[in-house]
């Protein structure tokens, strides 16, 4: 099974020069787990939940000035759409996460994630899922 084919097609992006602040608003508006973040269409970054209150709330950044390109999370790993769910998960195994930006020709198109890979390959992602946990008790 090809990523195209359990992707979430309509991924919420953000401009990696768009104020913290903006982030905070599309993800109260969009209600998702993380804005993957473009520039000209290009992945350049993703920004979680965790990025916002680590990286701006906890070091009292000012939201409006602050850009998302600041707090962001950088050198992320993606997979690209006419790749398999096997090696999604094998990339979101190797370093421990659970949402991958996909790529085709170099643009941002979807975003996939251990729960649509759970939820498409029940018997792979049972066996993943076994693994990853003995791996968070050991770090």
């Amino acid at each position: 099974m090809l990523v195209k084919e359990i992707m979430t097609k309509n991924v919420v992006t953000i401009n990696a020069d768009a104020s913290v602040f903006d982030a905070c608003i599309m993800y109260k508006e969009k209600k998702v787990g993380c804005l993957v973040v473009v520039d000209d269409e290009t992945c350049v970054g993703i920004v979680t939940e965790r990025d916002l209150i680590e990286r701006s709330i906890c070091q009292r950044r000012n939201p409006e000035k602050t850009k998302v390109r600041e707090i962001m999370s950088q050198n992320i790993k993606v997979v690209y759409a006419l790749d398999t769910a096997e090696k999604a998960l094998e990339t979101m195994k190797q370093y421990k996460i659970k949402k991958l930006p996909v790529i085709s020709s170099e643009k941002v198109v979807g975003i996939v994630t251990i729960t649509d890979i759970a939820e498409a390959r029940p018997e792979i992602s049972k066996r993943f899922m076994e693994t990853w946990m003995k791996a968070q008790w050991r770090d």
